[in-house]
C-alpha cells in the first residue's frame, strides 16, 4: 500500500514537471469539440512521422500558455480522416479554430512563433467579396488607393475549395498588414465579377495590382507558395491582363433579356408596361449608340 503511494507521488511529480501530454481525441470527439462554442487548437499527426513528433513536443510544452492566452482548448487528432477537410498536404498540421473558422499554422516548429501567429489571428483575416462591393473595395480597374488584392474564387460545389479555406486564412493572416486577401463565390454572389475577370473554374486565384490581373496558375496550394507569389512571384508574369472596366446597365441590357422579362410576366398591368417601354427605349438607344460608334471607327480606319 505504501509502495503504491510512493509510485503515485512520483507520477504526479512527473506530470507537474513534464506535463500530462496533449489530450488525444478520435474523429467523433473532435467533431463534437469543433462544433461547440469554444475555440480549439488541434494538432493533426500520424505514425512514423518525425516532424509530427517535433510538433507534438512543442505543442505539449506550450499548451498551458495557449489555453491562458487564447482561451482555447488543445487536442491532438492522430491518424484522423478529418485532416483532408482542412489541409490537402496532410499531416503534420496545426490548426486554430476560432468559433469554427480554421486557420492553418505555416511557420517554424517553434512555441513562441506559434503563440504569436495565433494571437495575431484571433479574428478571421480573409474578406468576403461580392458583386455588390467588389469594385468599391478593390478599385480593381482604377488601381487606386486600397492596395493590392489576392482573391480566391470558390464555389459551393468545389470540394477542393472547401479544403483550402484554412490554407487561405493562413495566407490572409500572414499578409494582412501588406496585401488584402479575400474570397468570392464565383457561381453565386460573385458570378458577374467572375465573368468580368474571365474566371471559368474553381478554385482560381487572381492577384490584382495597379489595374492589372496576375493569375496564379500553379497547382501548389500551400500557404508558402501563395505568399511567395503575392510578395513578388507575380512579377514573373511578363504580360499581365488589364482589369476590365465594370459593365454598366446599358452593357448588361440585351433584347433577349427584355423578351425573357415579357414572357415571365404573362398579362401585364400598366406599371409593368411602362417599365417595359423604358427598357425598350434604352435598348434602342444602346443599339443606335453602338452603330454610331462602329461608323466612327470605320471612318477613322479609312
Amino acid at each position: 500500500m505504501y509502495f503504491h503511494k510512493i509510485i503515485g507521488v512520483i507520477y504526479l511529480g512527473i506530470i507537474t514537471v513534464y506535463g500530462a501530454g496533449i489530450e488525444r481525441v478520435d474523429d467523433t470527439d473532435l467533431i463534437h469539440i469543433l462544433t461547440g462554442e469554444g475555440d480549439v487548437v488541434a494538432l493533426f499527426t500520424r505514425g512514423s512521422c518525425a516532424e509530427c513528433d517535433k510538433y507534438e513536443t512543442v505543442v505539449d510544452n506550450i499548451q498551458e500558455e495557449v489555453k491562458q492566452s487564447l482561451g482555447a482548448s488543445v487536442v491532438q487528432a492522430h491518424d484522423s480522416n478529418l485532416i483532408h477537410i482542412y489541409d490537402p498536404s496532410r499531416e503534420p498540421a496545426l490548426l486554430y479554430f476560432r468559433r469554427g473558422i480554421p486557420i492553418l499554422y505555416n511557420g517554424a516548429i517553434d512555441g513562441e512563433e506559434i503563440i504569436q501567429f495565433f494571437n495575431d489571428n484571433r479574428e478571421p483575416a480573409v474578406k468576403e467579396l461580392s458583386d455588390d462591393n467588389f469594385e468599391h473595395l478593390t478599385q480593381a480597374s482604377t488601381g487606386a488607393t486600397t492596395g493590392d488584392w489576392f482573391v480566391f474564387f470558390y464555389s459551393a460545389e468545389c470540394v477542393l475549395c472547401q479544403r483550402l479555406y484554412a490554407v487561405w486564412e493562413s495566407v490572409g493572416g500572414s499578409l494582412k498588414r501588406k496585401i488584402n486577401v479575400a474570397r468570392m463565390n464565383s457561381l453565386a454572389t460573385g458570378s458577374s465579377t467572375a465573368n468580368r475577370l474571365k474566371v471559368t473554374t474553381t478554385p482560381e486565384f487572381v492577384f490584382l495590382r495597379q489595374g492589372k490581373i496576375y493569375r496564379y496558375t500553379s497547382k501548389e496550394y500551400t500557404p508558402k507558395a501563395f505568399i511567395e507569389f503575392a510578395e513578388g512571384g507575380y512579377r514573373k508574369i511578363n504580360h499581365p491582363e488589364i482589369v476590365p472596366k465594370p459593365s454598366s446597365f446599358m452593357d448588361e441590357l440585351s433584347f433577349g433579356q427584355v423578351m425573357d422579362y415579357i414572357n415571365s410576366q404573362g398579362t401585364l398591368p400598366l406599371a409593368f408596361i411602362g417599365t417595359l417601354s423604358v427598357l425598350f427605349l434604352l435598348f434602342i438607344v444602346k443599339r443606335l449608340f453602338k452603330t454610331s460608334s462602329k461608323k466612327s471607327m470605320n471612318k477613322k480606319d479609312k
